[in-house]
């Protein structure tokens, strides 16, 4: 939870822009609001974390002209008015809660995205700092105990199925944690696999996934244990674009959410795999590779062009750069990435738990650890 200077801070803010622009009403002209932009950049910050964007000199200008324009300013000041609402009354609200306060007029929640979004960026803050959040999808099992809003969870307890991050990382303190290191898992079918394999009762590890692309309160969480238990953090992706895009998301951040990307990425994160090399090295079986599609194709081709990739991850750049005509997968894919099916699959997954304790040691030595 943000503390009340922080709600204060936010609320002046609030306060500032409401005032500038009933000046420009006042003045007979149209509302503006100028929302900062964001580009990639290839410089480092001075904290801890890795920043791959930068703020533009130019700023989008939004105006009461065309549907498109108004429609977006009308979501942002009723957005805005909720956010007020919430921090003068030290309460929070899911993104899906924004949208049914007044689903009328916003019509869609893609439109209360952008206008959490644009609301962040123009005031400078962190979206927990506007007492709204978005649900979590992620999963943690392994050794780990934490004390979520005076409640204690027992994550050992959990090794065989799972248990929800909290939505809310504000309010979670560590309590205990044996564990060596942590593994993070694209999909939730490879996290079950592991729980079913026992993974975690034989190694000293948190095992983490995001079930496809990470949303906030799974990234947040995973950076809130990395600068709590120093630990190191593997990376278990798919071997094509997507994966490594995903993988590059919880590193850098998005561009969508730029403003908060130092705040959520883990820049120590290494890339455990799978790699096709693995293929053979491993014994993995044919009927785990799959052709590149185009929309595969043209991710790579997207990835290749981010220079901060090049420079900051040399190593994932020439992996991309390289990628052959098929791919590697550990399981029969949805044709959704941000899903998971039920779990039933005619090409069963292969037992790649003694991989990764292979990995997991050899990498140990070589990062001198």
């Amino acid at each position: 939870m943000a503390d009340l200077s922080t709600a204060q801070k936010i609320l002046k803010r609030i306060q500032d822009l409401v005032r500038e622009l009933l000046q420009d009403i006042a003045r007979g002209s149209l509302p503006v609001i100028s929302i900062d932009r964001f580009i990639p950049c290839d410089s480092l910050t001075d904290g801890d974390g890795l920043s791959v964007y930068e703020r533009c000199e130019s700023q989008e200008r939004i105006a009461l002209k065309g549907r498109t324009s108004t429609q977006r300013i009308v979501a942002f000041m009723r957005v805005l008015l909720i956010v007020q609402g919430l921090l003068q009354q030290e309460k929070h609200a899911s993104k899906r809660d924004v949208y049914y306060m007044d689903p009328r007029l916003f019509g869609d929640q893609v439109i209360v995205d952008q206008a959490i979004n644009d609301i962040c960026t123009k005031l400078k803050c962190a979206r927990s700092s506007i007492h709204v959040f978005s649900a979590s999808k992620g999963l943690v099992m392994g050794c780990l105990q934490y004390i979520d809003q005076g409640r204690l969870v027992d994550c050992s307890r959990h090794r065989l199925s799972g248990f929800p991050i909290p939505t809310l990382t504000d309010g979670v303190t560590l309590a205990m944690s044996e564990a060596e290191y942590i593994l993070l898992v694209e999909k939730e079918t490879v996290f079950q696999r592991l729980a079913n394999d026992g993974y975690c009762m034989k190694n000293r590890c948190i095992v983490i996934t995001g079930r496809g692309y990470p949303d906030v309160p799974t990234r947040s969480f995973l950076r809130l244990l990395v600068n709590a238990l120093h630990l190191p953090v593997y990376g278990l992706v798919d071997a094509d674009p997507y994966g490594l895009d995903i993988l590059c998301t919880y590193r850098f951040g998005s561009l969508a959410m730029a403003y908060d990307a130092e705040a959520l990425a883990t820049p120590s994160i290494r890339w455990l795999g799978v790699f096709l090399s693995d293929v053979r090295f491993h014994g993995i079986p044919v009927r785990c590779l799959l052709p590149l599609r185009e929309n595969d194709k043209r991710k790579a081709e997207a990835m290749l062009k981010r220079q901060y990739l090049k420079i900051h991850a040399p190593l994932w750049w020439l992996l991309c750069h390289s990628q052959p005509r098929r791919k590697l997968v550990p399981r029969v894919p949805s044709t959704r990435r941000n899903t998971e099916p039920s779990g039933n699959s005619s090409a069963p997954l292969p037992n790649i738990m003694p991989a990764i304790q292979k990995v997991h040691s050899e990498r140990k030595k070589s990062y001198g650890e």
